[in-house]
């Protein structure tokens, strides 16, 4: 690790001691996951390009998103070459908090990757199957959970997680947390995937998120803030700030692309990466609770669906003719179909995102 060995030169040079701080190295992480995103965005897209492996437009979508046809996808993989790396420099690889989201990323970015190989390459329409996706986010969750619950690092505090707005309480879920565990980063890492359709959309939010949650993360691992905010203290956790605020930059330099209109796609490469990297943050941090209002756009994306499914299969069965709640879901959709245009859909789910995470910090030192 290059933060380790820098810091080791100390004797050499005093200035080298700025190494041992983890605000250096996490603004170090963000900076290099920046770079590195930035610079081979432009390879990986003529490499796509190249080997023709574009996005697949669903029919059903709005027309106007017709035009994005053949755009380049899999693009999560510059935000992953990019976290990688600034990991491997800055952080600390025996650190238990930073292998298992490290590993949670990986794992499911995999995953992500062989849907969207069989879906742009072997051209399988749907790509994986639902349910073998599904048993990979469960196994991984069930993997974390039990590492979580049965490892002697976790002792007093496996099963717990802390209440928002009030001091000091945890609640304990026993065995039931490992169940929690998988439902958590199931359903935040299918929710990012749903809100993978503006151009921009889930690199920003997400960007917004690790942000959030790489605060989090810092005042949690040091006694004397955690204490005065009353939040729990989990020495250990500064390594997740430097590994959200790498999730940070290379969202940002995926983002340059990613805008619109965009010039890749990430795919769910990047989705089921980023959706899995925030649910297992939140686990880490005890703050499951609290995702629910840092990843609120993401939850109201996965809500608008769940909510226009059932009504339409419920007024289906009831009038003989299915009727929608909204326009199209998810309810970005929604809102380009009543006129409003994709960048202004994007800037202003990326606002309430902004609000959303700095409502949060209104839960920490409320007695």
């Amino acid at each position: 690790m290059l933060a380790d060995f820098l810091f080791k030169l100390r004797d050499i040079f005093f200035g080298f001691n700025v190494f041992k701080y983890i605000t250096v190295r996490a603004a170090l992480a963000a900076i290099t996951a920046l770079i590195f995103a930035l610079w081979v965005g432009p390879k990986v897209i003529a490499l796509l390009r190249k080997y023709q492996i574009g996005e697949e437009i669903r029919i059903e979508g709005p027309k106007s998103h017709q035009l994005k046809q053949g755009t380049p996808t899999m693009g999560g993989l510059i935000i992953l070459i990019g976290v990688v790396i600034a990991t491997l420099l800055w952080a600390d690889l025996s650190n238990i908090y930073l292998l298992l989201i490290f590993v949670a990323t990986l794992i499911m970015g995999l995953i992500g990757f062989i849907d969207d190989y069989m879906k742009s390459i072997l051209k399988f329409k749907k790509g994986l199957i639902a349910r073998y996706k599904l048993i990979g986010q469960i196994s991984l969750g069930l993997g974390i959970g039990a590492v979580i619950y049965f490892h002697p690092f976790f002792d007093g505090l496996h099963a717990n997680t802390s209440m928002p707005f009030f001091k000091n309480y945890e609640i304990d879920f026993g065995i039931f947390y490992i169940p929690v565990i998988v439902f958590v980063l199931t359903g935040f890492s299918n929710a990012v995937n749903l809100s993978d359709g503006l151009d921009g959309l889930a690199s920003g939010l997400s960007a917004i998120a690790f942000i959030a949650f790489g605060g989090i993360a810092y005042v949690t691992s040091n006694v004397n803030f955690s204490n005065y905010l009353n939040i729990i203290y989990l020495p250990g956790t500064e390594q997740l700030t430097i590994f959200c605020l790498a999730l940070f930059g290379a969202s940002m330099g995926f983002l340059w692309y990613n805008s619109h209109p965009a010039e890749i796609f990430m795919g769910d490469t990047g989705s089921l990466a980023l959706g899995s990297a925030l649910g297992t943050a939140a686990i880490l941090l005890k703050k499951e609770l609290l995702l629910i209002l840092i990843g609120g756009v993401f939850i109201m994306e996965v809500l608008s669906v769940i909510m226009q499914t059932m009504y339409f299969k419920y007024t289906r069965k009831k009038y003989g003719e299915g009727r929608r709640i909204f326009k199209m879901a998810p309810i970005h959709h929604h809102f380009e179909l009543k006129g409003w245009h994709e960048n202004k859909v994007v800037v202003r789910f990326w606002i309430i995102g902004i609000l959303l995470a700095l409502m949060s910090l209104s839960t920490f030192k409320t007695q």
